[in-house]
């Protein structure tokens, strides 16, 4: 091991050496002019090898790179790229910076402003606005650093971003998916599955601490620039990452980080963190990598343990970052998630044991009975996240997890309404209002606590028809009547009732307190056999 190390330590101080020499010589040689460049494009066809590498054709090339990118502020200042621009930002809405001013305001403003703010930019004489510090707690303890831009600044962003975008993404690796156009979480985590099923069964788990907030400027404007020539553009960048944020009425200038929370500070993080991924493609390395989270398969742990060192070095050295200790590691796949989600045994994936305890802690959030809130605001706000939980959770293969959470969602449900009625003559008159007679009402009177109530037979039959509000909503928005038999031919939930081919289930007699028929979406029911789903193969809820 030792002189394998000392072998490749050589051979990259060899690199090292020759690559400086070429700077150096590089940098000693005159620049072409304008007749030169036309010269050289002319006759680089005559002078090159026939394998398409001789050095004149390599001048045109880069004389080609340069005029194409040194006028992109007036590419990014387009009438096609500013429409593109505003529809994103109204779309995306957001909380509004430190001015206050609201996206749906931004049209107005920019119709009134534009022509100088336009020209500021072309000038390259705009100065943007510090951003609004806003902290939000992360998951694993701790809190995440948001710098809220001001709307125009987002504005501005989201044009230099549509401009960008093209010029860096075809060089970016094909292992990297963070905030990446037509690449997603779900294929993170489906080439993961990929690799481990090809026998890499050991990951290096890379967390890099608080990368946002230690990206450096020197490093990152360096990396913008051995593509971009427009100073105009290179100088707003250095103006958004040390403008620094506003906190208590006071500006703190930033030295280093890129404020997380605008447009541009995705594609910023992927330009630099793309030296790495280079470097990981170098080594011939599988790994996948979003964001500032990246796992690395090998096959076997000392493989694993080896790598990690190294890769820590080169981060350390090269990024001038650090890696998290307590994150970071190696270990199997069923061992370490990423992006919320682990492989088991099988190489199948499944949700991570800290995603579901997060998913159960928001259901307990959710449905906590000291709400001001109607409920046709629970409703909507349940299905919303619901909604977008599962969107994301969908591609696991191993739902047993989640299936086993159906009976304790509904009975939280339970609970939340029973607590709502307050006294006993209440929760007796809605009992009888949903349906219960006789020594059934009887519960009302009960002095047990409302969890031990929640599973009781009578509240099971009452509160049958909020079950609906369980995640018994379809995920594709499908609205055909519950009457068709025809299905609508997309995955549906488990609760859906109407799978392709197969006949939908009665409409639930009872209805929920506060809500009227028309306030129940087409898909209330649920399907109460297990046996019946496991034998059917029907999709999950989650």
């Amino acid at each position: 091991m030792p002189v394998e190390r000392r072998a490749e330590e050589v051979k990259n101080g060899a690199r090292e050496g020759t690559e400086m020499a070429k700077r150096d010589q590089t940098s000693q040689e005159p620049q072409p002019t304008a007749a030169t460049a036309t010269s050289a494009q002319g006759q680089s066809g005559a002078a090159a090898r026939p394998d398409g590498d001789g050095p004149d054709d390599t001048v045109s090339r880069t004389l080609r790179q340069k005029t194409t990118y040194e006028n992109l502020m007036e590419e990014a200042v387009s009438p096609e790229n500013f429409c593109k621009a505003l529809k994103a930002v109204v779309t995306n809405d957001g909380a509004p910076g430190i001015d206050g001013m609201k996206a749906a305001d931004l049209e107005k403003h920019l119709e009134a402003h534009w022509e100088k703010i336009r020209a500021k930019l072309l000038a390259g004489a705009y100065v943007p606005t510090p951003v609004k510090r806003v902290e939000i707690p992360k998951p694993s303890g701790g809190v995440r650093m948001l710098g809220i831009p001001t709307v125009l600044d987002r504005f501005i962003q989201q044009l230099l971003l549509q401009v960008m975008t093209p010029v860096f993404e075809p060089r970016f690796s094909d292992h990297s998916y963070g905030f990446r156009p037509g690449r997603s979480t779900a294929d993170a985590i489906q080439a993961a599955k990929g690799f481990a099923r090809q026998g890499k069964d050991w990951v290096v788990d890379l967390d890099i601490t608080k990368f946002f907030d230690h990206v450096n400027h020197d490093i990152l404007v360096t990396r913008i620039a051995s593509l971009i020539r427009d100073k105009r553009v290179l100088g707003l960048i250095g103006k958004f990452l040390r403008r620094g944020a506003m906190v208590e009425g006071v500006v703190h200038a930033s030295e280093e980080g890129t404020p997380q929370g605008g447009p541009l500070s995705p594609l910023l993080a992927n330009i630099y963190l793309d030296a790495l991924d280079k470097e990981l493609d170098r080594r011939g390395h599988a790994y996948c990598r979003y964001a500032d989270d990246c796992n690395i398969y090998v096959s076997s742990q000392a493989a694993a343990e080896r790598t990690l060192a190294s890769i820590r070095n080169w981060i350390e050295k090269h990024l001038r970052l650090q890696v998290n200790a307590a994150k970071s590691g190696t270990g199997r796949p069923w061992e370490r998630k990423f992006l919320g989600f682990r492989l088991n045994r099988l190489r199948r994936i499944t949700i991570a044991p800290e995603s579901l305890e997060r998913f159960k802690s928001k259901v307990r959030q959710m449905w906590r009975s000291c709400q001001s809130l109607t409920s046709e605001q629970l409703v909507e706000r349940w299905q919303q996240f619901i909604r977008g939980w599962w969107a994301y959770y969908q591609i696991t293969d191993d739902r047993k997890p989640i299936f086993q959470l159906e009976g304790w969602i509904r009975r939280h449900i339970r609970k939340f309404f029973w607590q709502r009625w307050h006294k006993p003559a209440g929760r007796k008159r809605k009992l009888r209002s949903l349906g219960l007679k006789g020594d059934l009402l009887k519960v009302a009177h009960s002095s047990k606590g409302a969890w031990h109530l929640a599973a009781t037979g009578s509240l099971n039959t009452a509160l049958s028809a909020m079950l609906w509000l369980s995640p018994a909503v379809r995920s594709c928005g499908c609205s055909t009547p519950l009457t068709s038999t025809a299905g609508c031919g997309k995955p549906h939930v488990r609760w859906c009732g109407r799978e392709q081919g197969r006949n939908p289930l009665p409409p639930t007699r009872s209805r929920i307190p506060g809500l009227s028929s028309t306030d129940i979406p087409d898909c209330v029911v649920f399907r109460q056999t297990q046996n019946r789903i496991a034998r059917n193969g029907e999709i999950a809820a989650y």
